[in-house]
């Protein structure tokens, strides 16, 4: 596999300004992630109390994983990356000041939430596609575990451990302030983005293929390869678990009527520490698969996962709680960086794209389904019965994790890495 298939763009030997101005852009943006995301449910309960309606929007923000995927890796290997990502938060941008500037005007609805989740979340489709296809480009192949420990702790860090308190923070002084700051979040992560210079078109054999054969040819990869598609199976349950249980998590934890009790400023403080423990877990991660082998600490954080999406089904003590996901974020973030890694070093750069969108196919569509599913069972069986259910499915990931062996990993190092481009 080439190292980098970028026209003008050779990765230097340390990780180098390009890795860092990539990584700005990738702070700044997902820190107006992690403020968007959870300011959004709550301006939701401020219509309304339903949980169906709360967590549909999570199932609309979704939806377009499930939806958009294929086309838009294919385009992805296509269009010029970091071009993509600027363009994609761009359209973020102008979406959530259009919200801002209703709710400021003292107007607003739930419709209107719902309308601003689907925008942005077809354009974050976009953006993280190409986002994690650039990456191979500036970096070299065996510092990959290094960059992605990194930018991991960077975008964990800002999404989920500045982001959410800082949510809490600005909604609690007024719904719009949280939006307005979004947008200016994703306006500095553009401007780092247009500092990174060279192009980001990979180089294809051939330009005179459609788009279907494109995706086609993206799906027979992943397919064809059983490791892979094994860990984007895993990540879809995974997935589906925890997006069913944070599609409730406010109406567990945030009023006088829910099960935990807490304000704005404090669910944001909670969902703190699953960040906390990502952070800590992206610097230890790759020392750890060292020690244990990467198959054997991918079973530990199957483990990590069950803690995270289950705890809240037998206890209201928030210390507890807030211990199982400081565990679960570790042990995610540790899955990702092994599993990550894995799948840039063995996939051809101008795959890289198309392979990335049919994995986050599996691995994010089924986030729209849990959020769904986390909403009508809360409907029908109460909240608690979300958390236990979602754990007991969770657990169900030791079976094809047996699969998963260090005898496998290293024969597919060596087959697929050498995959023509």
């Amino acid at each position: 596999m080439s190292e980098d298939c970028s026209k003008g763009v050779t990765p230097a030997r340390g990780l180098g300004s390009r890795f860092w101005r990539i990584a700005a852009s990738a702070g700044a943006s997902n820190l107006a992630d992690g403020v968007f995301k959870l300011a959004l449910p709550l301006a939701a309960i401020t219509f309304t109390r339903s949980p169906t309606a709360v967590a549909g929007l999570e199932l609309v923000r979704t939806l377009p994983w499930l939806l958009f995927a294929l086309p838009v890796g294919a385009l992805t290997d296509r269009w010029d990356r970091r071009h993509t990502m600027i363009g994609a938060n761009l359209v973020r941008t102008a979406s959530v000041v259009a919200l801002a500037v209703v709710l400021q005007s003292g107007g607003g609805s739930i419709a209107a939430l719902y309308l601003v989740a689907a925008g942005t979340g077809v354009a974050e489709v976009f953006y993280d596609t190409a986002n994690q296809s650039i990456l191979p480009n500036l970096v070299r192949r065996d510092q990959l575990a290094r960059a992605n420990g990194r930018l991991g702790a960077i975008e964990l860090g800002a999404q989920q451990f500045v982001g959410p308190p800082l949510a809490g923070v600005l909604v609690g002084l007024a719904v719009a302030a949280a939006f307005w700051i979004t947008t200016g979040l994703w306006l500095v992560a553009v401007a780092a983005l247009w500092a990174l210079r060279g192009s980001f078109t990979p180089v294809r054999a051939s330009t005179r293929t459609s788009l279907r054969a494109d995706i086609g040819e993206g799906l027979r990869f992943l397919v064809d390869r059983p490791l892979l598609r094994t860990m984007a199976l895993m990540v879809g349950v995974a997935n589906l678990a925890s997006s069913a249980t944070g599609a409730v998590l406010v109406l567990f934890a945030v009023g006088e009527d829910s099960v935990l009790g807490l304000d704005q400023a404090a669910i944001g403080l909670l969902v703190l520490t699953a960040a906390a423990g990502s952070i800590a877990a992206a610097f230890v991660a790759d020392r750890l698969a060292s020690l244990l082998g990467r198959a054997r600490t991918l079973t530990v954080t199957v483990v990590g996962m069950v803690a995270f999406v289950a705890t809240p089904a037998v206890t209201d003590q928030v210390w507890v709680i807030g211990a199982a996901m400081f565990a679960g974020g570790a042990m995610i973030m540790v899955w990702n960086i092994i599993t990550v890694s894995f799948r840039q070093a063995v996939t051809p750069d101008h795959l890289l794209g198309r392979l990335n969108s049919v994995y986050r196919l599996l691995a994010w569509g089924t986030m729209p389904l849990g959020a769904a599913a986390g909403g009508l069972i809360a409907q029908s069986f109460g909240l608690r019965a979300v958390f236990a259910s979602m754990g007991v499915l969770t657990a169900a990931l030791f079976i094809p994790d047996r699969s998963i062996t260090d005898a496998a990993l290293d024969a597919a190092d060596r087959q697929l890495s050498r995959a023509p481009t």
